[in-house]
């Protein structure tokens, strides 16, 4: 499997992904969602799930990674840009804004896209995408850990899709 997104030029995920864009929620947060396609699919590949993380957040955050998308039961294999905010065909999970660090975002506003704004120097962006045999069984507002004991063998394909957001 394959994943290509439309919004990397160059190593680098466009401006209008994350804080130098023009859409954010009522706190503020970047809310325009990447665009992502599946390529080159296994056969036995019923959905699709996503984990959208920084790990250069480390020492930003005091050593954890941070978390800016959750998405499963993805059925497609196309995600059009903002399609966070504008499709209702798959679940997403709580992203690292509703975290202390990101200022308490209340649950359902962090269960959507939360753009990308690194506070220090250019972050390097991780959009791991898995291929599933099944739909999980999961609602709107998961966890990270909840997906990923979900996910558990049922991991047909996977990848991982890198570049970088300048601050």
């Amino acid at each position: 499997m394959i994943v290509t997104s439309t919004g990397i030029h160059n190593g680098k995920f466009h401006d209008k992904y994350g804080k130098k864009g023009e859409q954010f929620n009522e706190n503020g947060i970047p809310s325009y969602s990447i665009p992502l396609k599946f390529e080159h699919v296994p056969e036995d590949a019923v959905s699709f799930a996503l984990v959208l993380e920084d790990k250069d957040a480390y020492p930003v955050t005091g050593g954890f990674s941070w978390i800016h998308w959750l998405a499963a039961n993805i059925t497609r294999q196309e995600l059009y840009e903002n399609d966070s905010l504008r499709s209702n065909d798959f679940v997403q999970g709580v992203n690292s804004w509703t975290s202390i660090q990101g200022g308490n975002q209340s649950k359902v506003l962090s269960s959507y896209y939360g753009g990308m704004a690194p506070p220090d120097s250019p972050h390097l962006y991780e959009v791991h995408v898995y291929a599933l045999d099944t739909e999980l069984d999961l609602q709107n507002g998961f966890f990270l850990n909840e997906l990923y004991r979900k996910m558990e063998k049922h991991i047909v394909d996977q990848y991982t899709l890198k570049a970088y957001y300048d601050n």
